[in-house]
């Protein structure tokens, strides 16, 4: 049997729109990209070549949009000098550090981080593709290093969203989907 709500209880109050569909959109179809391309990383050819394309595509979207887009979208709004960041570090290893409606200062240099890596593999890998630098060694291996260095990068990715979700108590997995995330406290940044 199922229970109902009493009369006149009113749902929760979704949180504020934070990441608009194109953030999300880019997010997404770059792991899908990212995920893809990494698979089929033994490969090589045009399948690898295409994802890598892809990747690099909507890497160069978000980074437009990150000048061009929404408020919490832009860089401007998340990225924060070495000051506030290491600030914010500090309150992170101390357990005090405060919820961000949008990216936190380490979240927001991760975002720089994932697109300037995924920059360079894609320009390391079509270079590798040309006449001129083909089947240069160094090239292959630096390529290489760049992918397992994306993959570094992404593992702290997901796991500073999983502290952060459980010491915050928010599932921003979650909010990357809806674009909402839980209404603001009082002492949030914004």
């Amino acid at each position: 049997m199922k229970k109902s709500k009493p009369s006149g209880a009113a749902a929760p109050a979704p949180g504020p729109r934070i990441w608009d569909a194109a953030v999300r959109l880019l997010h997404w179809s770059l792991v899908a990209a990212v995920a893809a391309a990494w698979i089929t990383r033994s490969r090589l050819g045009p399948l690898h070549e295409n994802l890598g394309y892809a990747a690099l595509a909507i890497a160069v979207a978000r980074t437009a949009w990150g000048f061009t887009g929404g408020r919490y979208a832009r860089f401007a709004q998340f990225v924060r000098g070495p000051r506030a960041t290491w600030a914010y570090a500090r309150a992170v290893g101390r357990g005090r550090a405060p919820r961000h409606l949008g990216h936190n200062p380490l979240g927001g240099w991760m975002v720089v981080a994932l697109l300037a890596c995924i920059g360079l593999l894609g320009f390391t890998g079509w270079l590798y593709t040309t006449d001129l630098f083909w089947g240069y060694g160094w090239l292959a291996l630096l390529h290489e290093g760049l992918g397992w260095t994306l993959l570094g990068l992404a593992a702290l990715h997901v796991a500073g969203v999983a502290w952060t979700s459980l010491e915050q108590r928010e599932n921003l997995v979650r909010a990357m989907f809806t674009g909402r995330k839980a209404p603001p406290r009082g002492d949030d940044v914004a």
